[in-house]
């Protein structure tokens, strides 16, 4: 039977509508100028461009500059797809064969893993321990390892948590793939995203053959509307994965991709990624006092990097009635700890303008004094 993906049927069918969009785990998105200002795109050169095909598995510039960003790796490592969400869809339906599972963590962003289920292949899940700020469960993931895993898939940094892999959780994670020829599908969308440092989240590209590295424009560049993402691997997946993409989309639009170009240049990168540092620390700031305001409601485990947060709640209220509330009563829009899997959490994402989040935050404010007061 069919499993939906939790996450996103529930921002689908309620973020073109709320007033206040506190749901998604990227940063508030530029406008088309102030992209072609931060990045001095050339439109003069951009507007003469065909609206045509463009090369199917990536403008040659493009996948260079892609490249440039993992260590050793070259143009023919690299697929552009149609965000990192057809990435993850082309891998599990590349390499999971007759009897695979599938290791995934939670909480976690479950579409690989939604993907593997739905293709009717076992996914077995490993928590991350909050007691330990999210660490793995290491002696988990090495017993539900065996010789039939063919992917561990891990986001990284994590959605929701916003931790970053410990480098013994990393090794850890690096053995139990080794050990039984497993491929690491990372999915590191929120590298570049850090709240306590100006270097971004280290790859996994090459700390083990078989690695697999996923990444977009949509979160840490403030670009989800481009729908631009890769993944980078060994040619040989890169060339079987294209073959899919043909079915699957043909191409990325050119108009994202020499967008995409302009934007991974090294002076513009990293003007964009300076500038979701900036949105991401202030915001998280503000949201930790808005959470400070309610004395023995919440405890958070301070996020590393990311949009997000993922508060733990102390009310006579379910993660889902208390989203439905806020929605309802206050045109909130969060994600309730159950589309994780966690009860009595909630993922909320701060890095918006100042203006829009105070708002929010006042009518967040109200809806929990009134739930803490019994109303």
């Amino acid at each position: 039977m069919f499993q939906p993906f939790a996450i996103e049927q529930y921002m689908s069918e309620n973020e073109h509508a709320v007033k206040f969009h506190f749901a998604e785990s990227g940063v508030h998105p530029l406008t088309f100028a102030e992209l072609f200002e931060l990045a001095e795109v050339d439109t003069q050169s951009l507007f003469a461009t065909l609206v045509d095909y463009p090369q199917v598995n990536g403008l040659q510039s493009l996948r260079e500059k892609i490249a440039s960003l993992y260590a050793g790796a070259t143009a023919d490592n690299v697929l552009v797809t149609i965000g990192a969400s057809e990435a993850n869809t082309l891998v599990a339906a590349t390499l999971l064969q007759s009897g695979d599972n599938v290791i995934r963590f939670r909480p976690t962003y479950e579409q690989l893993s939604g993907n593997a289920v739905n293709l009717g292949f076992e996914v077995r899940t490993v928590d991350m321990l909050e007691s330990e700020a999210w660490a793995l469960d290491t002696d988990s993931l090495q017993k539900k390892t065996d010789k039939h895993t063919r992917i561990i898939h891990v986001v990284n940094p994590n959605n929701p948590t916003g931790r970053i892999l410990t480098d013994k959780d990393r090794q850890a994670l690096v053995s139990s793939a080794a050990g039984v020829g497993a491929w690491i599908v990372a999915d590191e969308v929120y590298a570049g995203t850090e709240l306590n440092s100006d270097t971004p989240t280290q790859s996994f590209w090459g700390e083990h053959e078989r690695v697999i590295a996923i990444n977009s424009m949509s979160k840490a560049y403030g670009l989800p509307g481009l729908r631009l993402g890769w993944m980078v691997a060994p040619a040989d997946v890169i060339e079987a994965c294209w073959r899919r993409h043909e079915y699957a989309a043909i191409a990325a639009t050119i108009f994202s991709m020499k967008l995409a170009d302009y934007a991974l240049a090294e002076t513009a990168r990293k003007k964009l990624r300076d500038r979701a540092r900036t949105l991401i620390r202030r915001g998280f700031d503000n949201f930790t006092a808005a959470l400070d305001s309610h004395p023995g409601i919440f405890s958070v485990v301070p996020p590393q990097a990311s949009a997000m947060s993922f508060p733990r709640f102390n009310l006579p209220i379910s993660s889902e009635d208390l989203a439905r509330r806020l929605l309802k009563e206050e045109g909130v829009l969060m994600i309730p700890g159950t589309k994780f899997g966690v009860e009595n959490h909630f993922r909320f994402s701060s890095a918006l303008l100042e203006v829009h989040l105070q708002a929010g935050l006042s009518r967040f404010n109200r809806l929990i004094s009134r739930v803490a007061a019994g109303d």
